[in-house]
């Protein structure tokens, strides 16, 4: 499906995803990077050592799950949007996402903004919980977005009312 359409399918995004223990643990990256391209930023940046080193610049991140801190470091560091956290422990009811966000102005804390899926749909709304944007991210952001728990595993990005 990926190849076809450029979203991929939920076969394709299984792997990607920690298993259902690690998930309640607190938040943890997703890295949904399906290819071999010259790209090593995350593993660099991971504080943690979560994302293995690389073998070859050319190989698809090595994830470990169990080593990682939800920290976002990786998401505000992939060139390529590929990667971010989700913390389904947030609240019984809501599940927080940290996406990368590089347009301009930012979202702000307490904003209500639609929440886009992987194929650019609205599938439902969500709330800016904090803004992460320190000089160390390069001009990309990190939004804190609170959505209800079952939208969590399925959004990838915002739009903003107006937009």
């Amino acid at each position: 499906m990926l190849k076809k359409t450029g979203v991929p399918s939920k076969e394709e995004l299984m792997p990607a995803f920690p298993s259902e223990e690690r998930m309640k643990e607190g938040p943890v990256a997703i890295i949904e990077c399906f290819q071999n391209i010259p790209c090593n930023p995350c593993a660099t940046s991971c504080p943690q050592d979560a994302i293995r080193d690389f073998i070859d610049i050319n190989d698809i991140p090595v994830f470990v799950a169990e080593d990682c801190n939800g920290c976002a470091l990786c998401v505000a560091n992939c060139p390529g949007l590929a990667i971010f956290v989700l913390d389904e422990t947030f609240s019984e009811t809501e599940t927080l996402v940290k996406l990368p966000y590089e347009f301009q102005p930012l979202p702000t804390q307490g904003e209500v903004v639609d929440v886009v899926d992987r194929g650019g749909e609205t599938v439902g709304q969500g709330r800016v919980h904090r803004v992460q944007n320190p000089k160390s991210f390069d001009k990309t952001a990190v939004v804190w977005i609170v959505v209800p728990r079952a939208l969590g595993r399925d959004v990838r990005f915002i739009r903003r009312k107006g937009d």
